[in-house]
Formats: structure tokens, sequence, C-alpha cells
């Protein structure tokens, strides 16, 4: 398949599995699974299509479940779901890739989930420094994970390796040096 093929499967199936599954006449679990049969219908997708879609995917945002009959979308829910992912005790120190038009809010607020389930982190810069780079020049935050863990802060970490928590207030807050 080639990636332009590749990345627009990828799209519908976030949009499906994260944001809209009622559109694509998809129901997910209370823990965000939908069936794989009724994933490729709404899509009109081979299952070696779907299969390609997730194995290339760098960011590995999709899984299948241990009978490869479910499938999710990793994180990133804008749906009400539960993932039930246990608390982790998160490295020292996490990263957030952002633009620089966001930063004045950013100090001032903190990061917050917007209109999703939890705030996104990465645990290397260079994640962070891709994720901020689909909005434009990215900036990157250093996030003070073990003083947000130490104020009682919770993480968990997704199956593709995405920390995640409810928000980071602006003291945890800084530019790497």
């Amino acid at each position: 398949m080639n990636e332009k093929h590749l990345i627009r499967i990828s799209k519908r199936m976030a949009k499906h599995l994260r944001h809209d599954p009622a559109a694509a006449g998809l129901t997910l679990s209370p823990d965000g699974w939908a069936l794989v049969d009724a994933l490729l219908r709404a899509l009109s997708i081979t299952r070696e299509d779907l299969d390609e879609v997730v194995e290339r995917n760098n960011k590995r945002r999709f899984a299948f479940d241990e009978t490869g009959t479910r499938i999710r979308a990793s994180q990133g829910h804008s749906v009400a779901v539960d993932l039930g992912l246990p608390d982790a005790i998160p490295p020292e120190i996490l990263y957030h890739g952002t633009v620089s038009h966001f930063l004045d809010a950013i100090f001032h607020e903190g990061l917050r989930p917007m209109n999703r389930h939890a705030v996104h982190l990465s645990a290397t810069i260079d994640t962070a420094h891709a994720v901020g780079a689909r909005r434009g020049k990215p900036v990157i935050l250093r996030v003070d994970a073990a003083a947000m863990t130490a104020a009682a802060h919770t993480f968990q970490v997704s199956a593709n390796g995405v920390w995640l928590t409810p928000a980071v207030p602006p003291q945890y807050l800084s530019r790497p040096a």
C-alpha cells in the first residue's frame, strides 16, 4: 500500500476510533474496543489493509486485542472510554511538543487535555519534537514529572508509550536548557 493511502486510512481510523464512532456506524465498548469486522465494513477496507496500517503506523496508535477480533486507539480519545490503564511512575522528566503561539496560555494555565481525556507527554525530546512539528515550528517543554508525582499527580502510560496525566500545572513546566 502506498504511503498516502496508508495515512488516509489511519486518519479515518483515528477519527472513528477516537472521536466519532457513530459516524461510521461503530459502537465502542466502555474500554474503547470496536469489532474489527465492523471497522472493515465501515471503512470499506480489507483485513490486509488494516493489518498494514496497524503494523506500519510509526506511533503505534492502534492495537488489536489478544484475539485479533477487536481494535482500539491506544489513546487520544475525545469520546468517553476507560482504557483501564494502571497508574505508573513516570521518568523524572517528560516532554511536551507544542508551537510558540500557545506558550503564553500554557505558562499561565498549564497543559490541559482540551478535547481529550488526558494531556499527552513524551519520554523523549525527539518524540515531543515530532509531535510539535505537526503544527509548525516545534517548541519543546520540559515537565518535572518527579515533582508532580511527589505532589500526588497521577500518570498512566498507553500501550504505545505515550504518558498521560489529567493536567500539568504551570509550575511543573520549563523550557529545556
